[in-house]
């Protein structure tokens, strides 16, 4: 195996971040209510949309991680 494609397979860990937005939006009954309110917004609403911006930061994360040339925590 080369050392491009080591350092690829290394890096896939950090892609089952992604998942972590998925499962927070599907399962619905977690945040279907009101209580608490923020700012007068239902949770329903603000829960969405702080995994609006919580989605945006994993996936720069996941993406600057994994993306090609960089090298792997650990390596040289």
């Amino acid at each position: 195996m080369s050392k491009d494609s080591a350092s690829r397979q290394s890096n896939r860990h950090w892609l089952w971040l992604l998942l972590l937005p998925w499962i927070a939006m599907i399962w619905v009954p977690s945040y279907n209510r009101i209580e608490p309110q923020l700012w007068g917004f239902p949770f329903f609403y603000w829960y969405q949309l702080l995994w609006v911006l919580i989605s945006a930061v994993i996936t720069a994360l996941v993406y600057f991680m994994t993306r090609p040339g960089v090298p792997a925590a650990g390596e040289p």
